[in-house]
């Protein structure tokens, strides 16, 4: 797929996925859904990337919510294939198996907020707000917000910012546990990378079923979820970058993964 509202860029094994639509401040219509949806599923078919940091192009807008001159004219029907849509493709961005940052530069209002929320970690820039405004437009959430917002920061604080509509800055998202870290503007995508080499320095296959471990037991009741962890280790101990790692450790050297 040509790519109009997306740039993709490749750092050895990082793909830094920018949202490129400057006239709407990168407002999600449905073309940039579906390229979102597109590079995404490339990118999890990809052996060379092994983690992704997305992003907003320029320093005003992460992304600035849906576009409203689409979202104006559907049916109840189109409101309802719209919303669901747009949870896969969120959901393909957090089952990705590999780490994915959301690096939020600017404003992520609406769905912009809930595509940084599908992220499995998000950092910010000091300049950054975040929102749910869509009950000022007289809808609602439709990408997963009141599902995902919840579970980051609490009942209580997600209806607060559900209800009221209203933004938060860089230092409430991260009081609450909405975002990670804030750095300042010019050091963002430094810091988010920074960050998800860290991530990388690890076993591949770890990160894989940590990820399936955490992102899956958290819709199972504890006895399940545990039972699914232990099903995750025992295959684990199967693998070359077990023996790898347990090996250089007792070895005192670096490990070297290969990610089987």
């Amino acid at each position: 797929m040509s790519y109009q509202n997306l740039l993709i860029e490749k750092k050895d094994a990082v793909a830094i996925v920018i949202v490129n639509r400057p006239d709407k401040l990168k407002a999600l219509n449905d073309r940039t859904m579906e390229e979102l949806d597109a590079a995404f599923t490339a990118l999890a078919g990809d052996p060379g990337t092994r983690g992704v940091i997305l992003t907003g192009a320029g320093e005003k807008a992460f992304v600035a919510g849906a576009d409203i001159g689409e979202l104006s004219t559907q049916s109840p029907v189109q409101g309802k294939e719209r919303s669901i849509r747009g949870q896969k493709v969120l959901d393909r961005i957090e089952d990705l198996g590999k780490p994915v940052i959301a690096a939020v530069n600017g404003f992520a209002l609406g769905g912009g907020c809930e595509l940084a929320m599908a992220c499995h970690v998000r950092i910010a820039s000091d300049t950054a707000r975040l929102g749910t405004p869509e009950v000022k437009l007289g809808i609602m959430c439709g990408y997963a917000g009141t599902q995902r917002l919840p579970r980051l920061v609490g009942k209580g604080r997600a209806l607060e910012m559900l209800l009221t509509g209203e933004m938060v800055d860089a230092a409430e998202a991260l009081r609450i546990g909405l975002v990670n870290h804030v750095f300042p503007r010019e050091k963002l995508l430094a810091e988010a990378e920074a960050l998800l080499r860290r991530m990388l320095g690890n076993g591949p296959l770890s990160l894989r079923f940590t990820l399936e471990a955490v992102n899956a037991g958290l819709e199972m009741p504890l006895a399940q979820a545990q039972y699914l962890e232990a099903t995750l280790f025992g295959l684990i101990c199967t693998t070359d970058d077990m023996k790898e790692g347990t090996k250089a450790f007792l070895e005192k050297r670096p490990p070297k993964f290969l990610g089987r």
